[in-house]
């Protein structure tokens, strides 16, 4: 199994987690004399067999993520990485767009807001992040669809 897969494998397994999660809640409580929906019991039971295969594929996906090296890092430092790049292009964006915002003045007289900020570099910063975050991801990605698992 490639990487890509157990990738696309765990995220199937945490949205069947949150679903038999959701499932349990609703059938937490009967009314006296009534009969739930689903049986509790073998939905715990299935709750827990998904998130025992979900945690043995999280396990070997980090494992494989901390084994391969990538232009001399490792997996899990580049997506440490495209992390705090989403983060910082994400702030600098939104701090160019509060900066943009204008006020407009019924008269003279009232106080007059300005940016703080240079935006015009801001948003040029931003994209340069952007660009930087768009290579990364496709080196993570394609690296993903070659590296077995």
């Amino acid at each position: 199994m490639k990487l890509a897969e157990a990738l696309q494998e765990r995220a199937d397994l945490n949205r069947k987690v949150q679903q038999l999660r959701s499932r349990l809640m609703d059938n937490a409580l009967v009314q006296e004399g009534e009969k739930t929906a689903e049986d509790p019991a073998a939905l715990l039971k299935d709750y827990e067999k998904a998130l025992a295969a979900l945690e043995d594929i999280t396990a070997k996906i980090n494992l494989a993520n901390c084994k391969t090296q990538v232009e001399g890092r490792t997996l899990t430092e580049l997506i440490a990485h495209r992390d705090a790049l989403t983060q910082q292009a994400g702030t600098l964006r939104d701090l160019a767009q509060t900066a943009s915002r204008t006020y407009q003045r019924a008269t003279r007289s009232e106080i007059r807001i300005m940016s703080a900020v240079d935006v015009q570099a801001l948003q040029k910063r931003a994209d340069q992040l952007s660009k930087e975050l768009r290579l990364l991801d496709n080196t993570i990605q394609q690296t993903n669809w070659t590296v077995d698992l």
